[in-house]
């Protein structure tokens, strides 16, 4: 197989899978194009990409523009002369970066598109209750997601995967896609198909914190799939009434949840109602069925199983109801 001279672009560790392939493919990677370091953390140190932790472990040059569209960044890109460059979580390209590569520029997807184009697709497609996803290469234009595939494999998603075991599998999956599809580049085998035309699209927008509120009085199914598919991470959250003493007000104090099931408890009090069964057993009523807790994480402290939580609930400190 010819070996290609391949600029990578990206970001974080899902980006990271892919790098490491092209390289064991044995194609020459000539640069790695990053985000510029920034603060974070308490101390306000400066952090890296795990992207760019990966070039400077393996001795790759790194590119940080902090503006993609610079003079200086774009002649440096030029400089070394890739036939094509690979993109996976980044930033949008302009289109002076993007044209650049005699084979064009493709992205790694984490979805089959044209469905769940955007920057969620991993948590959107777990929280719609989806049975399979996938990942797909394709070139880019001057648009969001939308330009000719290249190669598509699709993935399950099972009922115990949450985002996070997701994130996994499609990570895995787009490193060989990425490998596959630089391969029929270089032998001249990949015919580009422009995204077919669907009656529904369903995007995948950004999470914010609006998104991250559980209701519940939706359905159990909804609410399940809700709270897997921002697990572990950013987390669904609900509320619960705190107060330190008995004379104090309530507060509402945040409840993060990681992990529930759905029982086969018909729900009969208001949506929100918190049960306790037993000693280590959390019901909460839905529009339809009781949902148990199983892991969660109360302000200001970690992250644990229901039956460390329930240890320390007390009803005179806690309301007996989440909204």
């Amino acid at each position: 197989m010819k070996k290609l001279r391949v600029a990578f672009m990206g970001t974080p560790e899902f980006a990271v899978a892919t790098l490491d392939a092209i390289r064991k493919a044995g194609h020459e990677v000539v640069c790695v194009v990053t985000t510029p370091d920034k603060p974070a953390g308490r101390g306000q140190q400066m952090h890296c990409s795990d992207v760019k932790k990966y070039a400077v472990e393996h001795q790759l040059p790194v590119l940080q523009p902090e503006k993609l569209k610079e003079d200086a960044f774009v002649e440096d890109l030029r400089d070394y002369r890739a036939d094509v460059f690979v993109v996976v979580a980044f930033r949008m390209l302009p289109k002076c970066v993007y044209v650049m590569p005699p084979l064009g520029t493709f992205n790694v997807h984490a979805s089959l598109l044209p469905q769940y184009r955007g920057a969620a697709p991993i948590q959107r497609a777990i929280m719609n209750g989806e049975t399979k996803t996938g990942v797909t290469t394709f070139l880019l234009d001057e648009h969001t997601d939308t330009g000719a595939i290249l190669l598509q494999k699709e993935v399950e998603i099972t009922r115990e995967d949450n985002a996070g075991t997701l994130h996994d599998k499609l990570m895995v999956a787009g490193a060989e896609i990425a490998v596959e599809t630089l391969r029929q580049l270089a032998e001249n085998e990949v015919d580009p198909v422009p995204q077919p035309v669907v009656d529904k699209l369903i995007p995948a927008p950004k999470i914010f914190k609006e998104d991250m509120l559980i209701h519940w009085d939706d359905t159990a199914e909804n609410i399940y799939n809700h709270v897997r598919g921002l697990s572990p991470y950013p987390a669904a959250f609900t509320h619960i009434g705190f107060r330190a003493q008995e004379s104090d007000e309530w507060k509402p104090c945040i409840l993060k949840i990681f992990d529930v099931e759905i029982t086969s408890f018909s729900s009969t009090l208001k949506p929100g109602t918190i049960i306790i069964d037993s000693a280590n057993k959390m019901r909460i009523c839905t529009q339809n069925f009781d949902i148990s807790v199983k892991i969660l994480q109360i302000e200001g402290k970690k992250r644990m199983p229901i039956e460390v939580f329930l240890t320390g609930f007390r009803n005179k400190n806690y309301t007996d109801f989440l909204f």
